[in-house]
């Protein structure tokens, strides 16, 4: 990918457009960040948008900024991390600054009270799609761990109160256990099919110094 002036234009231009109609928190960014960089732009595939989500959610600090960052320093280090992190902050400050201004004057508004009731089903729509893609995403996978964390954290936050921190923790744990014993899984894979490869190589060294005799029979050179 060639990282040129209007490559770091575009970048600039996805972060600030994604943060200026976030509305309802950073779990509405990270969707509308998956439309813009894995479908649209296609610089970033599923799996490792799944893994920076995973990351921002992690981190301390808001998860639209966490994201960016992560997006932008994947895509073109410290200066793109910069530049996401200037084109998510901006929309925020403009808006809010504005609205300062002319809060007393809308806040008991009832038709600006509606507007807002309006935006927060929207949200709740697209946090619905945000989850069911990825809980689809993972569940393609087809292994039983992945979706068994999946199930069981969404359980324990819902309807057993768990705090966050502790599902985190414990999921993290488990992932890291799953990637070591994946680490010594080729090794061991490898060692085992060596032996029939070492038993046809010695199979073949037995028989390659040896000529067929007259009447059928082998015999050495």
């Amino acid at each position: 990918m060639k990282k040129d002036a209007r490559f770091y234009w575009n970048l600039f231009y996805s972060a600030f457009i994604l943060s200026a109609f976030t509305f309802g928190g950073g779990y509405v960014i990270v969707a509308l960040m998956q439309k813009r960089f894995v479908k649209r732009l296609k610089w970033i595939d599923e799996d490792e948008m799944l893994d920076l989500v995973a990351i921002s959610q992690s981190a301390p600090g808001p998860v639209a900024i966490n994201a960016s960052i992560l997006v932008g320093y994947r895509m073109a280090g410290i200066p793109g991390a910069f530049l996401t992190i200037l084109g998510t902050v901006f929309p925020p400050f403009i808006i809010i600054t504005v609205i300062s201004y002319f809060y007393m004057a809308f806040r008991d508004d009832p038709t600006t009270r509606a507007l807002f009731r309006g935006m927060q089903a929207g949200v709740a729509a697209v946090i619905t799609d945000v989850v069911i893609g990825m809980a689809a995403r993972i569940i393609k996978i087809r292994q039983v761990l992945p979706v068994a964390v999946m199930a069981l954290s969404f359980t324990a936050a819902s309807f057993f109160n768990v705090n966050i921190i502790l599902i985190l923790m414990v999921s993290g744990m488990l992932g890291a256990y799953t990637a070591l014993r994946r680490g010594k899984s080729p090794a061991a894979d490898t060692v085992g099919n060596a032996a029939p490869y070492a038993g046809e190589n010695a199979a073949s060294n037995d028989g390659a110094g040896k000529k067929p005799l007259r009447g059928g029979k082998e015999g050495s050179e």
